[in-house]
């Protein structure tokens, strides 16, 4: 793969634009955003969310199959099919935590291509690092902020983020970085938990908030993290809304799958 220095080593990347500068002063310490269900400055949610992570970053794989029953092995096969990763592409996956998607497009793109593995969360992304190390894949890691993507315009030819983008902060920021970094003609494909089907509300409801916590706190003695996760399903927005976010951020051409009467959804979009 295509990387010269980039290997092993976590970097740590920041991105300091006048656009960014600008950003940062818009938000005053008396914005505010949701944590779950719990409303909280903004400036506090990425350590808090970080907290979550760092807790269960070591069973992360475990807490997807309990939360999908396994699906999340199924959703994600469905999503590397549609990004269809061939030889040469450059491809950044975002929130890659344990990697599972940037091990697949590692595999895909070969040595003529590149593929970097993205996340705010250390711990996550040593995980994901040893599981690349482990699969005798040489690739990128890199901490960073989706929100400010420490990448040329134009670079990359996908984008994917899986089960990440309801743990950002300003989502509508995070979609535009997306649509910068990437190349015209270029695609993102955004896999997330979204809403079920209207038959399956209660069910799913009972699941989310009275066996799934319970399970966390048997599978990894933290039941509050567990929690926060459920909560943050519920406030993630709706298909059709996280749609009309990607065609404000600039994508064309955007459709939606879903997978599992709605607990999951596969978005995607392209960079005219």
């Amino acid at each position: 793969m295509r990387c010269a220095q980039l290997k092993l080593k976590l970097q740590t990347t920041t991105m300091n634009t006048p656009e960014n500068a600008q950003n940062s002063n818009d938000r005053t310490n008396d914005s505010t955003t949701h944590f779950g269900y719990k409303t909280i400055a903004e400036d506090e949610k990425e350590s808090k969310v970080a907290e979550v992570f760092h807790s269960v970053a070591s069973k992360y794989d475990i807490m997807n199959d309990v939360m999908s029953g396994g699906m999340h092995r199924l959703w994600k096969f469905f999503t590397i099919n549609r990004v269809a990763p061939r030889p040469g592409m450059k491809m950044l996956d975002l929130a890659s935590g344990t990697a599972d998607l940037a091990i697949a497009f590692a595999k895909k793109v070969g040595e003529s291509g590149e593929v970097w593995a993205t996340d705010i969360n250390e711990s996550m992304l040593r995980v994901g690092r040893d599981r690349l190390l482990d699969k005798g894949l040489v690739t990128p890691v890199a901490l960073a902020n989706a929100e400010h993507l420490p990448f040329a315009d134009n670079y990359f030819d996908v984008v994917t983020v899986a089960f990440g983008l309801r743990n950002m902060t300003h989502k509508e920021q995070a979609l535009k970085e997306m649509h910068r970094v990437l190349r015209p003609g270029g695609r993102v494909f955004v896999l997330e938990f979204s809403k079920v089907n209207e038959f399956l509300q209660k069910p799913y409801d009972f699941y989310s908030f009275n066996v799934l916590p319970k399970m966390g706190e048997l599978i990894a003695n933290d039941a509050d993290s567990y929690q926060y996760l459920a909560e943050s399903i519920r406030m993630h927005p709706d298909q059709e809304t996280l749609k009309s976010m990607m065609q404000d951020a600039g994508f064309e051409f955007v459709k939606y799958h879903n997978m599992t009467f709605g607990v999951c959804a596969l978005h995607e979009g392209v960079k005219l």
